[in-house]
């Protein structure tokens, strides 16, 4: 059996992957008051498109990668222009409820396009490295640099540009901010895009490190979910942080319980949460 430290390397890789539609989700959410679901689906858009582009177009990975994130950022764009926008002013639970019927139609639009066999991108086979008796991959270490600096763009995005600041200023007070004169559905476009483009670009990291497959996006949606909930809705360190969390106990947890139970473990990280501290690890108790 690996060294537990082999668990905890792959956790965080895991969680590096998980990060990015942690983040899109958990800003989505407060931005616009819903959980949207669809952010799973935008995963095996990305994934596929980016197939399309390195095994169908023959281009290099990187290249696939960048047409994945704008190909997903227009499709989360469309999505949310047919389906959400014209319920904007609905309940939430019925807006999660229109997430999850997009989900199905964008998941079986892939089925329809490309089958249900799993596929694997045109990469070239690289031997994966033994540092201090851990298996580190080639693959797993540009998942974490990529993950970290989109991280930290995200983060300083949100902090130091004028979208930024009028993206969390509509986040706290939508009604407020368009008194004040902020565009609130350009915002809401740009976050729209941006989040599917962070999670189409996770998508494709899910199908380097695994395979390629119409359910891959819908297989983690419980992971980025309890990531989300112990981050703190809203908060991108804390959606960062809950995402490696997360990554590092499922993987972790296959030493006591069987790899078909992960789901299981993300139920239990959400449970918990909400009974300890619902606000989330960067969220306030008030």
């Amino acid at each position: 059996m690996p060294p537990i430290a082999q668990y905890v390397f792959n956790g965080i890789v895991t969680g590096g992957i998980l990060a990015l539609p942690t983040v899109a989700f958990s800003l989505l959410w407060r931005l616009l008051r819903f959980p949207n679901f669809a952010v799973s689906t935008y995963l095996t858009v990305g994934a596929y498109a980016a197939l399309a582009l390195n095994a169908g177009a023959r281009a290099p990975l990187e290249a696939a990668w960048l047409g994945a994130l704008l190909a997903t950022g227009g499709v989360a764009l469309a999505v949310d222009r047919i389906a959400f926008r014209p319920m904007r002013d609905r309940r939430p639970f019925s807006l999660a409820i229109a997430s999850i019927g997009v989900a199905f139609v964008l998941e079986n639009v892939v089925r329809f396009v490309w089958g249900n066999d799993f596929r694997a991108y045109d990469v070239p086979v690289t031997r994966a490295a033994s540092v201090a008796g851990l298996r580190i991959g080639h693959e797993q270490l540009l998942i974490l640099g990529v993950t970290v600096a989109l991280m930290a763009l995200a983060q300083a995005f949100l902090l130091h540009t004028r979208l930024g600041v009028a993206m969390r200023a509509t986040a706290d007070n939508p009604l407020l901010s368009a008194v004040k004169g902020v565009p609130t559905n350009h915002v809401i476009a740009v976050a729209t895009f941006g989040g599917g483009a962070l999670a189409g670009g996770a998508g494709v990291f899910l199908g380097l490190d695994a395979s390629i497959d119409p359910l891959m996006g819908g297989g983690i949606i419980i992971s980025v979910f309890a990531a989300a909930i112990l981050g703190g809705i809203g908060s991108a360190p804390g959606a960062f942080a809950g995402a490696l969390i997360v990554g590092i106990v499922e993987e972790t947890g296959t030493l006591i319980v069987p790899p078909t139970y992960k789901t299981a473990i993300g139920f239990v990280i959400i449970l918990a949460v909400l009974l300890v501290r619902p606000s989330g690890l960067a969220g306030s108790r008030s």
